[in-house]
Order: structure tokens, then C-alpha cells, then sequence
């Protein structure tokens, strides 16, 4: 009796531990894993980057990281500047053609119209309501400069002269981001709401987060449709240009609470998720499933920041100077093409 009752006691053991296990929700793994990792010869942290064409463009971190790539990314080279100081935490890149522009704290604005062969740097006022954020760069000498308190400002002169967008600021963000027709999103520093602008109208639009839980992220996806990651691995979509509208908050991993920091589209269908200890997710149906790259686990970072320029062209920003590459010359099954002598 002794000997049936420890049988059914292992049966009920080993149908709890199957139970939790499809509760946990592991997800399958990626049949081959596209990403490069590179150790860039700097400890700094890349925050952004940005290209010029297919083969050139450049990166820029903190401790006034500046570097340049001719090859598409697979290798970079420090560049230095004529600076005071390398306290400067360069926060953004921006190019449109060979016009870029460079910002940063303590208030820096630099500016190139030759692909960066040299730099100019422009004042800014002290003025400025908070310390330059993100510079986006929109050609013809036009380019839009954003701060950590939401203020937006355009040039259309290179930097001669500025226009304030929004009447008022919107208050310290955790983060904020551009959509190609030049809509705005900004998280609040807390994560408690965000925010939205669109041009012509005179400031920013304050809404309510979706959940209890505070807003980690905010971004633009397809057709001026907005994604939002909420802290515990949370994800939502809004229903289209609807932004009061959202989805249903999932867990892309189930019951894992990983921080998911930032999600970017390489195409309209495929979405990529990256987080904390090298967690990177990707869907190719649009977010609905969501498969993991277990290859990229052993990277010893977090991942930040997703960016695409193109379908076959993109990059993860790490720390310490990890960045992933897209590796596009790669097969199905993750081995290198050997390029054609």
C-alpha cells in the first residue's frame, strides 16, 4: 500500500512540475540566430548611431565616444574631437545624407555637412529649457533638437537659428521617440503617463498609462501605430492612430519578468524585443508569437536600444562597447557566406 501511495504521490509530482513548466512559459528558440557581436575597442557606452548610406556611418556614447564605420558596421574606428572635455555623454546621431548632427550633455550640438570629415560645434542657448535629449536630422539644413523636459525645437538654417514646436515642455522623460512624419512620444521619467504631439499642434498631449504597472518604453511601429512596454515584461500595441486605444498587455515570455527595454521592426512582420542579461526576442507575425534568441544569452549585457536602417541592415546597443550586428550575409543556419574572391 506503502509502495502505490509513493507511485501516485511521484504521478501527482511529476504532472505539477509539467504544469508549471507550461505555466512558465518557455519559448522555443530561433532555428539560427542572424546577430554578430562585436567588442568595440572603447568600455564606453554606445547610445546611438547612425548611417549615411549602406557602408558609412557613425556611432556615438558616452565619455564623448565618437566612431566611424566604411563597412557597413562590421568594424569601427575612434574618431576625436577639438573638445574641451571628455566628459560629454553624446546621447544622439543623426544623419540625412552627408548633414549630421551630434548632441548631447553638458549642452553640446555639433554639426557636419561633409559625412563628418570635419565638425562644427553650434551654440546653444543657455536658455534651453533642460539639457539637449535627441537630434533628428531632416536635410536642407533642417533638423529637430529635442530635451530631457519634452521641449522641441526646428532649425532650418543649420543651426543658426531655432523655432520652438510645443509652447511648454512636457515635464522630465524617461525617453522619447520620432515617427518618420514627425510625431512625438515621451514617457514620463516615472513611467506614471505619456505623451504625444503631433505637428501643428501648440503643446503635448498628456494620456493616462494602460495599466498599473509603469511605462518602461514607447515607440512608433507601422502606420503610426504605437507599441508601449510596461515594467514586468509587459507588451501593447494601440489600436492603429488610435492612442487612447490599446491592446490587451501580454508577457511575450509568459511568466518571466525580465525587463524588456526596447522593440524595433526589421519589416513590417518582424519584430525584435531586447531586455536585460541579453534577453532579445523575435516575432515574425507581427507580435502575436514570439520565439528567443538563445544564442545571444551569453552576452554579457543588457540590451537597450534596437535600430534598423533597412530590412537588412541593424544593430543592439549594448554596454561597455557591445554592439550587435545584423549579419544579413548570413544563412538560414547561422553560418557565415563566404564572400566571392
Amino acid at each position: 500500500m506503502g509502495r502505490l501511495m509513493r507511485l501516485w504521490q511521484s504521478l501527482v509530482m511529476g504532472l505539477v512540475v509539467v504544469l508549471l513548466c507550461t505555466g512558465c512559459g518557455f519559448l522555443p528558440s530561433l532555428d539560427f540566430n542572424p546577430w554578430e557581436v562585436l567588442q568595440l575597442p572603447t568600455k564606453s557606452t554606445v547610445l546611438d548611431l547612425s548611417f549615411i548610406n549602406a557602408k558609412h556611418g557613425w556611432l556615438v556614447g558616452s565619455n564623448a565616444l565618437l566612431m566611424e564605420t566604411l563597412d557597413g558596421g562590421r568594424t569601427w574606428e575612434p574618431r576625436s574631437l577639438a573638445l574641451d572635455t571628455e566628459d560629454y555623454r553624446f546621447a544622439s546621431v543623426s544623419f540625412s545624407g552627408s548633414e549630421g548632427w551630434i548632441t548631447g550633455q553638458p549642452s553640446v550640438l555639433l554639426h557636419t555637412t561633409d559625412g563628418g570629415q570635419s565638425w562644427e560645434r553650434l551654440a546653444l542657448s543657455a536658455k534651453l529649457p533642460g539639457a539637449p535629449n535627441t537630434i533628428f536630422a531632416l536635410g536642407n539644413g533642417k533638423a529637430e533638437l529635442t530635451t530631457d523636459i519634452g521641449a522641441i525645437y526646428q532649425t532650418q538654417d543649420q543651426g543658426k537659428t531655432w523655432q520652438a514646436l510645443v509652447q511648454e515642455a512636457v515635464g522630465v522623460v524617461r525617453n522619447i521617440s520620432r515617427s518618420p512624419e514627425g510625431q512625438y512620444v515621451a514617457v514620463s521619467s516615472r513611467g506614471s503617463f505619456y505623451s504625444t504631439w503631433s505637428p501643428g499642434q501648440p503643446a503635448w498631449e498628456p494620456h493616462n498609462r494602460t495599466s498599473s504597472r509603469r511605462v518602461q518604453n514607447m515607440g512608433f511601429g507601422q502606420d503610426g501605430q504605437l507599441w508601449m512596454l510596461i515594467n514586468g515584461g509587459n507588451l501593447s500595441f494601440s489600436e492603429g492612430r488610435d492612442w487612447e486605444s490599446w491592446t490587451k498587455p501580454t508577457n511575450p515570455q509568459v511568466a518571466v519578468s525580465v525587463g524588456l527595454l526596447d522593440l524595433a521592426y526589421r519589416t513590417s512582420e518582424e519584430l525584435w524585443l531586447a531586455g536585460g542579461s541579453g534577453n532579445l526576442l523575435c516575432s515574425t507575425d507581427g507580435g502575436k508569437t514570439w520565439k528567443k534568441d538563445r544564442d545571444i544569452n551569453e552576452v554579457a549585457s543588457n540590451l537597450y536600444k534596437v535600430r534598423f536602417f533597412g530590412p537588412n541592415q541593424g544593430f543592439i546597443l549594448g554596454q561597455q562597447g557591445i554592439l550587435l550586428r545584423y549579419a544579413s550575409e548570413l544563412q538560414a543556419n547561422g553560418t557565415p557566406v563566404i564572400p566571392a574572391s
